[in-house]
C-alpha cells in the first residue's frame, strides 16, 4: 500500500517562500506520474503542478515561473519550492500519484493515491 506524506506547509507573508515535500512509501513511483493540488475553502481541487518519470513539468498558469515541482527518486520524496506567494495561493496542498496514467494531468480524478494534506496560509 503506498502512503503518501506531505510536509512542510505553514503560515507566510506574500511574497515569502515555502517549500513543500511528499515522502513516498515505495520506490515503484519513481516510475510514476507524481503532482501537486490544492484546494481552498469553498473550491474545487485543482491543479498546481505536474512531474512524470522522465522529468517533464507541467504548471498551472496561476503559478508558471513562481513554482517548481522536483522529485528525489533516492530519498523517495516529491517537493514543491513555493516562491513569491500570493494570499490567492492559501489552501490546502496534497501530493498524489499514480503509476498508470499515460500522461501526467492536472485532472485531480486521473490520480489514485492521495496524501493527507498540509496547510499553506499567505497573508498580506
Amino acid at each position: 500500500q503506498v502512503q503518501l506524506v506531505e510536509s512542510g506547509g505553514g503560515s507566510v507573508q506574500s511574497g515569502g517562500s515555502l517549500r513543500l515535500s511528499c515522502a513516498v512509501s515505495t520506490y515503484t513511483y519513481s516510475s510514476a506520474c507524481m503532482a501537486w493540488f490544492r484546494q481552498a475553502p469553498g473550491k474545487e481541487r485543482e491543479g498546481v503542478a505536474t512531474l512524470d518519470s522522465d522529468g517533464t513539468t507541467t504548471y498551472a498558469d496561476s503559478v508558471e515561473g513562481r513554482f517548481i515541482i522536483s522529485r528525489d527518486n533516492a530519498k523517495n520524496t516529491l517537493n514543491l519550492q513555493m516562491n513569491n506567494l500570493e494570499p490567492e495561493d492559501t489552501a490546502m496542498y496534497y501530493c498524489a500519484a499514480d503509476p498508470t496514467v499515460p500522461i501526467c494531468t492536472l485532472i485531480p480524478v486521473d490520480y489514485g493515491r492521495w496524501g493527507q494534506g498540509t496547510q499553506v496560509t499567505v497573508s498580506l
